[in-house]
């Protein structure tokens, strides 16, 4: 896999061509500075949940994404037997995505964008949603794009890839939305 942008571009302009190219309706949203897709969720005025967070995996096989909300933390063992992964998946380092992902800021990665891979597994949470926001490749830009739309670009595994809050009462998927 190439580690850098087949052009110059970088960050979100890279992002919004790719969206662009691909026909995918999209609208970039420009905020101050923000560190974490939690802050970025503050920062667009959205709610955690519709926040999405895009992690670089890296396995033997070499780097894959997944897409998480915001308010939910990566279960390692639950990606391993979504992506088939071996004991050796684990979560990149910042020092890795700075070196193989030059074209982003590092902790803004976005779903889509070449070079990165398309993400190979995104949560269920997600997909039920009217529309994500998520980091469009710095720390000033997010995208707000129909889920949908990125399953029907990236064709990921799609699972429950998150840790589960100890609970007195069974509420798996409590936080999808009625349909």
């Amino acid at each position: 896999m190439t580690a850098s942008a087949p052009s110059s571009e970088r960050g979100a302009a890279l992002v919004h061509r790719v969206l662009a190219d691909a026909r995918i309706a999209h609208d970039m949203v420009e905020h101050g500075p923000t560190y974490s897709a939690i802050e970025e969720a503050r920062a667009v005025r959205e709610e955690p949940r519709f926040e999405a967070k895009t992690l670089l995996l890296h396995d033997r096989d070499g780097w894959c994404l997944a897409v998480i909300p915001a308010n939910r933390r990566l279960d390692l063992a639950r990606a391993r037997r979504l992506l088939g992964g071996t004991h050796h998946l684990r979560l990149a380092t910042e020092d890795e995505m700075r070196e193989a992902f030059p074209a982003f800021d590092v902790g803004a990665l976005p779903p889509v964008g070449a070079p990165l891979p398309l993400p190979e597994a995104v949560d269920v949470r997600l997909i039920y949603r009217d529309h994500v926001v998520c980091a469009a490749g710095d720390h000033h830009h997010a995208v707000r794009l129909d889920p949908r739309d990125l399953v029907r670009l990236a064709e990921p595994r799609v699972g429950d890839l998150c840790e589960h809050e100890p609970s007195p009462h069974r509420k798996d998927f409590a936080e999808l939305p009625r349909v």
